[in-house]
């Protein structure tokens, strides 16, 4: 076994999925929310959604500046890992500690402001992503991405902050940037 085997990134479960709508080239999955917006809700609320799996691979994937993209749900991953470290940058470039509640406040904010989507001049990975076909497309993708973002910043809150202060474990990820590109 090559060195270079055993640092292999971590691709999403959902690549396999053929039922989820697609925009461009990126998957709608199933997310589990209360949030109003397109994604379908998950047919077994028990299994992790594309949102889990973005914070439970956050970690791993961040080390790499290399990802071999293997389906649409990959592009998903993806965006979502660069939203999860641009928030994270967000509350470690505050000078005071954020309280939990306004982490909860500046993320929810920081989701719904400005969401780049492919296709977008300010989008940092065209080249690897399809734009949406028509207008109808790019409305629906982006009504998905800025509800993906919003649960996204609600869970990542829940994580990181343990006894009312952000985990520095956490936010020790903030000098990693996946893939060497950031959202923002």
């Amino acid at each position: 076994m090559t060195p270079s085997s055993l640092l292999k990134s971590y691709h999403s479960a959902y690549n396999d999925d053929t039922t989820s709508r697609q925009c461009g080239n990126m998957a709608l999955l199933p997310i589990r929310t209360k949030l109003r917006g397109p994604a379908p809700p998950p047919v077994d609320t028990e299994q992790p959604d594309i949102i889990d799996e973005s914070l439970d691979l956050f970690r791993a994937n961040s080390l790499f500046r290399n990802f071999e993209i293997k389906g649409a749900a990959d592009r998903v991953l993806i965006y979502l890992i660069l939203f999860i470290s641009d928030c994270l940058s967000k509350i470690a470039a505050s000078r005071v500690p954020m309280s939990q509640n306004e982490a909860h406040k500046q993320l929810s904010t920081f989701a719904i402001d400005n969401v780049v989507m492919p296709g977008d001049a300010s989008f940092p990975l065209n080249a690897l992503y399809q734009a949406p076909a028509n207008r109808n497309e790019a409305d629906q993708l982006r009504q998905y991405l800025a509800q993906a973002r919003q649960e996204t910043a609600l869970r990542l809150v829940e994580k990181i902050y343990i006894d009312g202060k952000p985990s520095k474990w956490w936010l020790a990820f903030t000098k990693r940037k996946f893939m060497g590109k950031s959202l923002s």
